[in-house]
């Protein structure tokens, strides 16, 4: 019995190793697998052949992020498919004045989306017409579109349900979602107009560009499927701020009420539900728990303390949960760390950290990749080195605006 535990244990560790390194390098040699199928592969293996029965793994599944996370993503379909966010991107763009003017609305107007919507499910929806806009009025898109990805984690890190590992922190933790909002204020705000004069100085030379045309594919604009969208998003941040219900009960109220439609098919909305994401977060939800089962978080949390790095210091925890975010990516990181350190700012911490560290390199953040491929689909290239011009020291100067925040006079809990 105890050689059979000794070697289930032995196959966690082994799936834990093989599915994290496979989240670093994308992708497994000689197979068609991403990030989303080597999660997957490896949670049916353990679901298989580990030592814990099926049911006690799938205990593990923070039910509540996946249903808060799946509401969203049913209210973020329904503003795209009334063509809410083609509208504003098009109005914000069309307004009168210098580069530096449309740069600041343009930013001001994604960061402001991704702190109630998903921060991927704005950039998939504003980069077509954005472009578009830029290159009608002689603009060059680079900086626009750098902009948006960059604007887009930044605003997703002011609340608790701007991106799915904020839910995660959120839910996990039962943060209050007033307070933690303005927690993160200031330091959203203030790496928003470093952001700004960033993209403003490297590319003053570089405002104007004559390029061709795009194929127009923007969506209609339906009046009545917008508003009911709004108004259904209103009402839950209302709740979320003054109302002490479940957040996940209120997302997947709100989901309910959208997807009752005598006009829209329900199927239009499910087809725009990011299933793969939830598939990610419950399968690294059951190999993280069954890692924990087998001893490996104190296996880890002891060698960190052997090398003296202790994750219940508040910076050691920050610069780790940055550096990890851009090697693993954010949700593995955050879910990695979430059950390793108690200390009372955890929540923030994680939650600035990961999500101001996706804008270091392209694979950072979905945001990124999606930006960077819709401009493609523009005609448009956007190298790494594009990226990582305005990427790097817009990380590093709102990392180290959080951290002082946080760790030198910020507000009170």
């Amino acid at each position: 019995m105890m050689t059979t535990i000794f070697l289930g244990k032995g196959l966690v560790y082994i799936i834990f190793i093989l599915v994290y390194l496979g989240m670093i390098v994308g992708r497994f040699p000689s197979l068609a697998l991403d990030r989303t199928g080597i999660v997957l592969l490896g949670t049916i293996i353990l679901l298989i052949a580990s030592p814990f029965p099926p049911e006690i793994l799938f205990q593990a599944v923070d039910i509540s992020t996946v249903m808060l996370l799946f509401g969203f993503m049913i209210i973020s379909a329904q503003l795209r498919l009334g063509g809410f966010y083609t509208i504003i991107t098009q109005r914000a763009a069309n307004l009168e004045g210098p580069p530096q003017k449309l740069l600041a609305v343009v930013i001001i107007v994604s960061s402001a989306l991704s702190a109630l919507l998903s921060n991927d499910i704005i950039c998939l929806a504003m980069t077509p017409v954005l472009g578009e806009i830029c290159i009608k009025k002689g603009l060059n898109p680079l900086p626009f579109l750098l902009s948006l990805a960059c604007a887009a984690n930044i605003g997703s890190a002011l609340t608790l349900i701007g991106n799915p590992q904020n839910m995660l922190i959120g839910q996990s933790l039962l943060l209050p979602f007033g307070p933690y909002m303005l927690f993160a204020l200031i330091p959203v705000v203030v790496s928003l107009f470093v952001l700004w004069g960033i993209v403003c100085f490297l590319y003053r030379q570089h405002w104007h560009e004559t390029l061709p045309l795009p194929q127009k594919v923007n969506l209609p604009f339906l009046g009545w499927q917008t508003a009911k969208g709004i108004l259904v998003l209103s009402v839950v941040v209302v709740l979320f701020l003054f109302a002490p219900l479940p957040r996940d009960m209120v997302a997947l109220g709100a989901a309910a009420i959208l997807l009752t439609s005598r006009t829209m098919a329900s199927r239009k909305a499910l087809n725009l539900v990011d299933w793969q994401l939830i598939v990610l977060f419950i399968g690294l939800f059951i190999i993280n728990g069954a890692f924990a089962k087998s001893g490996g978080l104190a296996a880890i949390e002891k060698g960190l303390h052997m090398a003296g790095i202790s994750l219940q210091h508040g910076s050691w925890l920050f610069w780790i949960s940055a550096i990890l975010s851009n090697v693993v990516s954010n949700v593995p990181a955050v879910m990695l760390l979430l059950p390793l350190s108690k200390i009372p700012l955890a929540g923030p911490i994680l939650a600035l950290s990961s999500t101001f560290a996706g804008n270091l390199i392209v694979v950072g953040s979905i945001a990124n990749i999606i930006v960077i491929n819709g401009a493609r689909d523009l005609g448009l290239a956007i190298s790494w080195r594009d990226h990582a011009r305005i990427g790097i020291p817009v990380t590093l100067t709102s990392l180290l605006i959080s951290w002082i925040w946080i760790f030198a006079g910020g507000p009170l809990w």
